[in-house]
């Protein structure tokens, strides 16, 4: 009886009360959220999350923010509302358009407990009182009142909705590519204003972020992964190996060792899943055709 006892005691002297372990829990869920969306990768600075990573785009140089707790430089003053906000409906706490180099359009699927665990994670981050990098625009794109038009024509705000015809493997994976992980926003073409062709869904960039081609991931046997096995998938996401033995090199080696690397086995066989189920798009990123072209 009295070990009986000691196993309930235990866990509340270590970590105080049961509402501890909930907090405890959340935020740990938060840290799987923040590696399955690849935060740390593009927020990363002289400081963990303090971000001026440089986002090179046909529309100037973005940097990343400051996303540590620190009030003045950071999300430190922001309320659960104004983050869920930002992620949701790309806004600013002042209402402010947020530029889509933040890809809002893939993280307004993510579900409101998911937004609320990376919230509570990141709140839990140590402070660091960096300031952002100004952005380095042209004048015509530092409006961000145009960005609101352009979100009009770009822009559809909503959580993932399952699809009720496909498992529940299936739509785990769609929701990891499209909301958390936002494959979408480096692997589909884009038009000359920068909105992504849905009709070319993750069927590669000629021209992704700092002007270098990012690869066709539909199964297209020609242009694509459609000669790619599961396990062929799997070992990439989970040690960056090609299936030709080949090491991944470069921002996507980043990616993956910030991110897919981190996923649960579950997680990495339901992206798999939803890769190869996806309608081949024949699209060579590397060819010598037009750039204005894009791959549309």
């Amino acid at each position: 009886m009295k070990k009986l006892y000691a196993m309930f005691l235990l866990p509340g002297l270590l970590f105080g009360a049961s509402s501890s372990w909930a907090d405890r829990a959340l935020v740990e869920r938060g840290h799987y959220i923040f590696d399955a969306a690849g935060c740390g990768s593009c927020h990363a600075g002289v400081k963990p999350l303090t971000g001026g990573r440089p986002i090179e785009t046909p529309f100037g140089t973005f940097y990343s923010p400051n996303i540590t707790p620190d009030k003045k430089y950071g999300i430190g003053a922001w309320s659960e509302e104004d983050f869920v906000r930002a992620l949701r409906h790309g806004r600013k706490p002042n209402n402010q358009h947020l530029f889509p180099a933040f890809p809002y359009t893939s993280f307004t699927g993510m579900t409101r407990e998911d937004m609320h665990a990376l919230y509570a994670y990141l709140m839990t981050q140590p402070a660091y009182p960096v300031k952002n990098k100004p952005h380095k625009l042209p004048p015509l794109f530092r409006s961000r009142a145009m960005v609101g038009q352009w979100k009009a024509a770009n822009f559809r705000p909503g959580p993932f909705k399952p699809d009720r015809s496909k498992s529940k493997e299936w739509n785990r994976g769609a929701y990891l590519a499209n909301a958390l992980g936002h494959c979408g926003e480096c692997h589909t073409p884009r038009g000359m204003l920068g909105g992504t062709n849905r009709s070319r869904h993750l069927a590669g960039n000629r021209k992704g972020p700092g002007g270098i081609p990012v690869p066709n991931i539909t199964p297209d046997k020609s242009t694509g992964i459609g000669l790619w096995k599961l396990h062929d998938l799997f070992n990439f996401f989970d040690r960056g190996v090609k299936p030709d033995g080949s090491s991944v090199s470069g921002r996507m080696a980043e990616v993956l060792g910030s991110s897919t690397m981190r996923l649960t086995a579950a997680d990495k066989r339901a992206l798999e899943t939803y890769l190869m189920s996806l309608q081949p798009v024949r699209n060579d990123v590397n060819s010598n055709k037009s750039p204005f072209l894009n791959g549309h």
